[in-house]
């Protein structure tokens, strides 16, 4: 049966169904809900609700609760996800799994309130100090925000890895009909290497610091090895209208969602295009852009901010074709007609982005 319920709603009840028993978080516009859904819901369930005095403590209390082997999540917007990088880091290097949702809006400082994609680099790049990724999911609607929330608790303890939720402030706000189907999930290993009692066999030391140099550089090849194996198995995109598109937009989130309609309105016109839409934006899936190089005579960036995926959208095409962008900033977002005025500027029009 479908229920009517608000993106950041949806997300915090797929997590529960996903055994998240555990949530930290300090209360940020546009992500409230997250958090006041928990508070209203783990109690009922067997979990644990935790207002911190700050973003800080929240991720701290994460890692903490990650450590002992408990599904583990928090949920924050823009400038909260800022205060967590410097935890984000030490997550990633104790291997403890967790999930992260960040709700993003305007920028930079303390912004406005609006809807933006601006945090793209700090999600993908690896926010906080140290050679390190999340893994970072972009759903599109309501109902991939469910699927996906669920499924990052598999990919998280898959991995000992933070998965990172990305969606933007009218995602995290809208409405929609979702359901809420049975999650066979991943078969997965047990937490041996938890700090969750030592009785019958030697401790377990769940740390991120290392005191020679020789040991640091051995973990992070490791470390480095895992990322590869995840880059490898873990690109994900959805496509629309691609099959004989001679022209491409690249967007993710809300962004994709109008550039649908642009491209409905693009086709009616004879102009054949299509969509390619990360799901994941770390790994960025430059697999199935890869496929698409030859067929494609121009790509475009939509996104809401002033253009950041374009950057590892361009790597990936190497020069092989014109990269348009269309972007809008500080939490306002473009019209279609205006994505299809930009497409026929940029790229019929011959001007390179």
């Amino acid at each position: 049966m479908a229920l009517l319920m608000k993106g950041n709603e949806a997300i915090a009840e797929a997590a529960i169904q996903a055994g998240c028993r555990l949530f930290y978080g300090y209360p940020i516009t546009p992500s409230t809900e997250i958090p006041e859904y928990m508070a209203k819901k783990m109690k009922a369930v067997g979990g644990t609700y935790l207002q911190a005095e700050s973003e800080v403590a929240a991720i701290y209390m994460v890692y903490g609760a990650g450590a002992v082997g408990e599904r583990v999540m928090t949920g924050t917007s823009s400038p909260g996800f800022s205060l967590m990088q410097e935890g984000l880091s030490f997550l990633f290097a104790a291997e403890i799994p967790c999930v992260i949702v960040d709700v993003m809006r305007g920028g930079p400082g303390l912004g406005g309130l609006g809807p933006t994609q601006a945090d793209y680099f700090q999600l993908t790049k690896g926010g906080g100090h140290g050679d390190y990724h999340a893994i970072v999911l972009a759903p599109s609607s309501v109902q991939e925000m469910v699927d996906l929330t669920k499924e990052s608790f598999d990919l998280a303890d898959c991995y000992r890895n933070l998965v990172i939720i990305a969606v933007d402030g009218i995602l995290g706000q809208m409405m929609e009909p979702v359901e809420f189907p049975p999650f066979k999930g991943r078969k997965l290993e047990p937490k041996d290497w938890a700090a969750s009692g030592a009785e019958g066999r030697p401790k377990n030391n769940v740390i991120s610091y290392y005191l020679t140099p020789e040991l640091g550089e051995s973990e992070n090849i490791r470390w480095g090895d895992k990322m590869s194996m995840m880059k490898e198995a873990e690109q994900r995109f959805v496509e629309y209208e691609m099959e004989d598109a001679d022209y491409a937009f690249v967007a993710f989130g809300t962004s994709a969602r109008i550039t649908e309609t642009a491209i409905d309105i693009l086709r009616e016109e004879g102009i054949k295009v299509g969509l390619f839409r990360p799901v994941t934006l770390w790994p960025f899936p430059e697999k199935g852009l890869t496929a698409r190089l030859d067929q494609i005579k121009g790509w475009m960036s939509i996104e809401l901010s002033a253009g950041q995926m374009i950057e590892d959208l361009k790597l990936v095409v190497n020069g092989k074709a014109p990269v348009g962008f269309h972007g809008r900033m500080g939490g306002m977002t473009p019209e279609p007609e205006d994505v299809v005025t930009a497409f026929k500027e940029q790229l019929l029009g011959g001007v390179q982005g």
